[in-house]
């Protein structure tokens, strides 16, 4: 869901699970466009191997300013924190603890928890087990979003870029102990969603549901 100005204006934590292009593209002109009234800095959540990609490939003077030497009147405008694979972070009210996944770049997803609930996310991944390890470890979760790229028909692309299919997601989902725990799929990619979601319809899997753009989900 698309932010609000105002909302845009009140966002200073940003944590990313990987360094591609799709998952990383609006954030040098997200910045670009608060530089001036930044009153404290855009703080950027990402492993090692994540800054250290962005910072020789985006944010390296060439390809965009390097914002983390700039500074406005009022001081630093972004701050790269570095992130540990399976240590938690707090971030205003969230616990949030990396989990490493299978995607062909180093990606994390998350365990993001409150006070109230706990839920997970996968980010890009192929066949993974860690992070259902984690999951499963963890009590009573109130949602699981799994990532899912591309139809059954393109399974050797998805493969090839360590991403899942429907029938992927089928064989990941057996590996999940908590039966009851609603599971939503995000991350299709826009020309094959509908093919997808077919195919996802198919899997007849309980508790299993399609993410829809622009709602808002309370967990």
């Amino acid at each position: 869901m698309a932010t609000t100005a105002a909302q845009k204006e009140q966002i200073r934590d940003v944590i990313l699970t990987h360094a591609h292009l799709d998952h990383t593209a609006g954030l040098p002109l997200f910045i670009d466009d608060l530089f001036v009234n930044l009153d404290e800095p855009v703080r950027v959540y990402a492993t090692k191997e994540v800054i250290k990609i962005l910072e020789e490939n985006v944010f390296n003077w060439e390809i965009y300013p390097k914002f983390s030497e700039l500074k406005n009147k009022h001081g630093a405008v972004m701050q790269f924190v570095q992130i540990e694979n399976e240590t938690d972070i707090f971030i205003k009210h969230l616990r949030i603890k990396p989990i490493k996944v299978n995607h062909e770049v180093h990606t994390v997803g998350f365990l993001i928890s409150d006070d109230k609930s706990k839920i997970a996310i996968t980010g890009d991944t192929a066949e993974t087990d860690r992070f259902w390890e984690v999951v499963n470890g963890e009590k009573s979760p109130a949602a699981i979003l799994v990532e899912c790229a591309f139809p059954n028909e393109l399974e050797d692309l998805a493969f090839a870029s360590h991403h899942l299919t429907p029938s992927a997601l089928q064989r990941e989902l057996k590996k999940l102990k908590h039966t009851n725990c609603p599971v939503y799929v995000i991350n299709m990619k826009p020309m094959y969603r509908e093919q997808i979601v077919k195919q996802i319809e198919n899997l007849k899997f309980e508790n299993l549901e399609v993410l829809e753009v622009g709602k808002v989900y309370e967990w």
